[in-house]
């Protein structure tokens, strides 16, 4: 018996092998057997039902809360009532408004111009342009300015007549459902109808028939292209570039709309360079709307808030009557001359309490303590110490107050004056250019930057050293901000002239405030009071504890004083609307007098009276602000109604015109120390 096996026979332990398949078979399948057709067919046609059960559920509410009867209407603001926090009346407002316009009588340069400026796809997309959106967010990824919008004039008309302006992605999307809508059932031309009449023009003025009356005193079927390209212009910012305030503003938006135009093949470039520049023919509006800076300022949010109701509202701002009573008068009584002041006051938290955007309103609205960018000078520097904080450095650390003699960029101390070795702290209060510029150096332009950035300072800041002495142009109530962040301990600080509303919870996770590293905030806090108190700003110095910091630009064409004291926070400007310069104005000169004057009162300090101003503009620009140094300290020689004013240090001596010779003036508290400083830079 032999111990192989056969071919056929399988191993011990071995299984035993499968069944053979038939040719052409393949292994077993794992996957289920296929779905049958008709199951196939009623999951499709519950999914083309849930489809169709949303498009009418979406349809139906577009139609009740986007009607289109509603595009029609054109806007009627509700006449409001602006309230100051104690009950009194600030401002009463109403909208002009008129008929809404016919596309077939517009000339043909009328639309167009709002096109090539708003929307030059207008005609081609479908209520949302894609492209436009694209091209708006890189601008604002990559840009350091004012941000971009990507809206056509389709969202913009459903925004305005069917949504709030919340900056939110939940308004967003209604806005393109609401888009996608009005295309859906509107012609072109009844979008752009619908858009021109309802738009806000400036001068609380609604709709292109109002705006075209209002400013040109001529029915919209008549505009010229020029004056088309100026309505179509004040789109972007209407309360700023309301040319009834800012016509030069309002000319150079209106050159950017007819090379849009050219552009977008409306016009040839020689039919734009024949355009004459346009001049207003303003209607004489039969009822007067009153106004101030701050209402102004307030109303758009102000209308958001009393929402769109025909009925009159009132609407409660955070106003202070008193204390605005009190900065007008400070600006009244500092002997301004030809010059120009602003002065604007807030709580820590960024309430507005005061405001006055210039001498007089009924001659000028322009609000120059919103609307207007000036160089800060070195009121600046506040982020510039907050840097080196940030980065372990202390006010006794020693810094070099001696000239830069390397490099390309070589700043100067005001008068030539230099110091040698000393501490942050003497540093900031004497206002060094030179020792700012090191430490701009030695932390890095960027770190600086950043500061400005946390503090609320949106406006864009050059990428450079001379950043420190303040060339960057900052509107006023921007540094106010900065300055009430270190007054709370907590940034950023938003100014606000309507008392908050109460806020959701993701929101207020997202948007909190991030308080100051506690050593930070004691440093920077020591070195405004330094400069307040014993530096360049001891004009403005108080009997309560006082914080500040003063700032002259170049050629003293702009002279600041930004501080705090008592829980309020003011800023004071001075200079010309011109920007030409103001011989002799320093911001520890007459910023600081009006500072402390409006401040002693809003914090029921007593404080002596000044006389009324009542002086020639030429006179008082040329000598109300003339600051020398001496052993005694920094004396500031000033023009009043009646007399002179000698400051030494925080005290005041008043001269009568017929006195042949001053009172004897109190002993000097303050350490010699030089006028505020300029910056040198560009």
């Amino acid at each position: 018996m032999s111990d192989s096996l056969s071919p056929e026979s399988p191993a011990p332990g071995a299984m035993p092998p499968a069944a053979e398949a038939p040719f052409g078979a393949g292994p077993p399948s794992s996957f289920p057997p296929p779905m049958p057709w008709r199951r196939k067919l009623k999951i499709a046609g519950w999914i083309v039902a849930a489809f169709l059960a949303l498009f009418m559920a979406l349809i139906a509410w577009l139609a009740i809360t986007a009607p289109l009867s509603r595009s029609l209407q054109p806007i009627a603001p509700p006449s409001i009532s602006l309230m100051s926090a104690d009950g009194k009346l600030i401002a009463r407002r109403g909208a002009i408004i008129d008929k809404p316009v016919t596309m077939a009588d517009l000339p043909a340069h009328v639309p167009q111009a709002f096109m090539a400026i708003e929307d030059r796809r207008f005609q081609t997309h479908w209520g949302i342009d894609p492209r436009g959106i694209a091209r708006a967010l890189w601008h604002n990824i990559w840009s350091d300015g004012a941000s971009q919008g990507g809206s056509t004039i389709t969202q913009q008309l459903a925004k305005g007549v069917f949504l709030s302006s919340d900056r939110t992605f939940g308004r967003k999307a209604r806005e393109a459902m609401i888009a996608l809508w009005l295309e859906a059932w509107l012609t072109k031309d009844q979008i752009m109808e619908r858009y021109l009449s309802n738009v806000y023009f400036g001068d609380n003025v609604y709709g292109l028939r109002a705006a075209s009356l209002h400013y040109f005193n001529r029915r919209p079927e008549r505009l010229t292209v020029a004056q088309a390209a100026m309505l179509a212009g004040l789109l972007k910012a209407p309360s700023r570039l309301a040319p009834t305030s800012n016509l030069k503003g309002a000319r150079a938006r209106a050159d950017l709309v007819t090379q849009a135009m050219v552009e977008a093949g409306y016009l040839t470039q020689a039919e734009r360079n024949a355009l004459r520049p346009v001049r207003l023919d303003l209607r004489a509006e039969a009822e007067a709307t009153s106004g101030t800076y701050f209402a102004d300022w307030v109303l758009p949010q102000a209308r958001d808030r009393a929402g769109a109701v025909y009925g009159a509202q009132e609407v409660a701002t955070t106003l202070d009557s008193r204390m605005q009573r009190f900065a007008e008068g400070a600006v009244r009584r500092a002997g301004l001359g030809g010059a120009q002041a602003a002065l604007v006051a807030m709580k820590p938290d960024g309430s507005v309490v005061a405001m006055v955007g210039g001498k007089n309103y009924e001659k000028s609205s322009f609000n120059r303590a919103v609307q207007a960018r000036r160089q800060p000078g070195s009121t600046f520097k506040l982020f510039v110490y907050l840097a080196a904080f940030r980065s372990g450095m202390t006010p006794d650390d020693m810094i070099d107050d001696t000239p830069i003699t390397t490099g390309a960029y070589r700043p100067a101390n005001h008068g030539g004056q230099y110091r040698g070795r000393i501490t942050l702290r003497q540093a900031f209060a004497i206002s060094s250019n030179v020792a700012a510029v090191r430490l701009t150096q030695k932390v890095g332009v960027d770190a600086v930057i950043k500061v400005a950035r946390d503090l609320g300072v949106t406006a864009p800041l050059t990428q450079d050293l001379s950043l420190a002495l303040g060339t960057s142009e900052i509107p006023l109530i921007e540094l106010a901000q900065a300055y009430a962040a270190v007054a709370a301990g907590e940034w950023p600080v938003m100014a606000h002239g309507l008392p908050p509303e109460e806020r959701g919870w993701f929101e207020s996770l997202m948007d909190r405030q991030r308080k100051f590293d506690s050593s930070d905030l004691e440093m920077i806090r020591d070195l405004l009071s330094s400069a307040a108190n014993r530096g360049t700003g001891s004009a403005a110095a108080l009997r309560t504890s006082t914080f500040g910091k003063t700032g002259t630009t170049q050629d003293s064409r702009d002279a600041i004083f930004v501080g705090y004291a008592g829980g309020i926070v003011t800023a004071v400007w001075v200079g010309n609307d011109d920007n030409s310069p103001l011989p002799g104005a320093a911001g520890g000169g007459l910023p600081a007098h009006i500072w402390r004057d409006f401040m002693s009162r809003a914090i029921d300090e007593p404080v002596e009276e000044a006389a009324p101003e009542e002086l020639d503009g030429n006179l008082v620009n040329a000598i109300a602000n003339v600051t020398v140094e001496t052993d005694i300290g920094n004396v500031s020689l000033g023009v009043e109604g009646n007399g002179l004013r000698l400051d030494i240090g925080p005290a005041t001596v008043r001269i009568p015109i017929d006195q042949a010779t001053p009172a004897t003036p109190p002993p000097a508290v303050a350490p010699t120390r030089p006028a505020d400083n300029a910056p040198a830079g560009p």
